[in-house]
C-alpha cells in the first residue's frame, strides 16, 4: 500500500505559489503537486540553527489563500 498514488499520465501537473505564515512569521516558496495533492514548502530566507527547513504536507489549494502564484 502506498500513501501518494501512482501518475497515470505522462505530465506532472505543478503550481507554484509564494505564501506566508503568520505563526512563524516565515515565507515559503510552495510547489503544489496537483496529481498528489500535496505541497512541497521551501523557506525563502535560510535558517541555520533549523533542521526541519522543507515540509511536505498533504495540501487543498482550495481552502487556503496565497500570496502570488508564478510559473
Amino acid at each position: 500500500m502506498t500513501v501518494v498514488p501512482s501518475v497515470e499520465k505522462d505530465e506532472l501537473a505543478i503550481s507554484m505559489f509564494l505564501d506566508w505564515d503568520k505563526y512563524k512569521n516565515r515565507f515559503y516558496n510552495n510547489l503544489y503537486l496537483e496529481n498528489y495533492k500535496v505541497v512541497v514548502k521551501i523557506p525563502l530566507i535560510k535558517n541555520k540553527h533549523r533542521k526541519d527547513e522543507l515540509k511536505i504536507k498533504k495540501f487543498n489549494l482550495a481552502k487556503y489563500t496565497y500570496l502570488v502564484s508564478y510559473e
